[in-house]
């Protein structure tokens, strides 16, 4: 894992206004800025990274306040991981706080068609080479020119409903009504480093490679981050009523590792460009590499940010939103035609140039350390340090 923690930080790093939170000792969660160098304290300046976001320009804010150094960057960065931590030396947290974790499902055409594989095999790996093969053959591989919710997507699902293959996910996959649901809980997100946590009844199951969008109350968004979608694909699979199970257990969501500030240097143009990659290394020495392009994503991230925050979705802390992936892994791990899913001892790694790298290692849920840290306790540090 402390390779790929060496490479934290975005390519162009020195040009960027990165902020973050850091657990230490006797405080606990600290807001921060980084730069290539050090870390510095911005609690005077915001409580929280909810209050930072309300910010006419946060990314301003941020330059021009003149923040506390707290220590080394690459010390915090390699003390961040789960099997080397040193409670007198900080490490990363999740960098939002009282946001709501939102995520928008099916965005993609490979992940959309493989939603749709693993509802027609009922979440049995063993059958999804076959499903595959017969979806694809009727509906092909390549959905990409039907934009969502135009007449030609309406005619497509009528010909789908007369061959029986229509399905919940093409519904919000290439229908007028984006997938939103919610990731998790505020305060519930792990960290770069951490361990990310999969159900231990879980079978088949895979990471999901996203960046995720910071948005304020207003519905501006304001900056972006990467995240692990953690997916329990069999238990999906098995009944869309089971996407909580699937989605929401301890650790699961995994975010940072620090959200990068829109300004000049950086923007939802640059979002909309990003490539991101993947690597997955398991304890047996199994490899496998991914690739996620937000140039092929088939709504908007702008679009997607309208459908969850709006007149009838109101965020008052602000949220995060997962923009979905379009990874949706098929590679054999354990025997033919079974595809691919978690070994604990996996170390997951995702990245893209301006947004870092993101890097945790999987265990199951039950194994890993209960969230324990609320609301309430966030409150009662804050009011500790006098900081409400």
């Amino acid at each position: 894992m402390q390779s790929f923690l060496k490479a934290t930080l975005p390519a162009d790093a020195q040009q960027a206004t990165l902020v973050g939170r850091v657990w230490i000792e006797g405080q606990g969660p600290v807001l921060v800025r980084a730069d290539h160098e050090s870390l510095y304290d911005l609690s005077l300046l915001a409580p929280t990274c909810s209050a930072l976001m309300e910010f006419p320009d946060p990314a301003a804010a941020v330059r021009d306040f003149k923040a506390p150094r707290i220590a080394a960057v690459a010390d915090v960065i390699a003390n961040s991981g789960a099997d080397a931590r040193v409670d007198e030396t900080p490490w990363l947290l999740a960098p939002c706080d009282l946001q709501a974790v939102k995520a928008s499902g099916v965005t993609f055409v490979a992940s959309m068609l493989e939603r749709v594989i693993e509802e027609q095999a009922r979440g049995n790996p063993a059958l999804a080479e076959a499903v595959r093969k017969e979806v694809v053959a009727v509906i092909g591989d390549d959905l990409s020119r039907v934009r969502p919710g135009s007449p030609e997507a309406a005619q497509l699902k009528k010909v789908l409903l007369a061959k029986n293959l229509w399905s919940q996910y093409l519904e919000v996959g290439i229908g007028p009504d984006a997938e939103i649901f919610t990731k998790s809980q505020p305060l519930s997100a792990v960290g770069t480093g951490a361990e990310i946590g999969i159900h231990p009844k879980s079978e088949w199951n895979n990471p999901e490679p996203e960046i995720v969008l910071v948005v304020n109350s207003r519905g501006e968004t304001v900056g972006a981050t990467l995240g692990n979608d953690v997916n329990l694909r069999d238990f999906e699979g098995r009944s869309a009523l089971l996407l909580g199970k699937a989605k929401d257990n301890n650790a699961s969501c995994a975010i940072g590792p620090f959200i990068r500030l829109f300004d000049a240097q950086f923007g939802i143009a640059d979002v909309r460009q990003a490539d991101l990659a993947m690597k997955v290394v398991g304890p047996e020495g199994f490899q496998m590499d991914g690739a996620s392009s937000l140039k092929l994503i088939s709504r908007d991230p702008l679009d997607l940010v309208g459908h969850a925050i709006g007149p009838n979705h109101q965020y008052p802390d602000g949220l995060v939103l997962f923009l979905g992936t379009m990874f949706a892994p098929t590679q054999d791990r354990f025997g033919p035609g079974q595809g691919f899913t978690h070994a604990v001892g996996d170390v997951v790694a995702i990245s893209t140039q301006r947004l870092g790298t993101l890097v945790n290692r999987v265990n199951t849920s039950d194994r890993i350390e209960p969230w324990r840290y609320g609301l309430g306790a966030l409150m009662r540090d804050l009011a500790r340090r006098r900081l409400l």
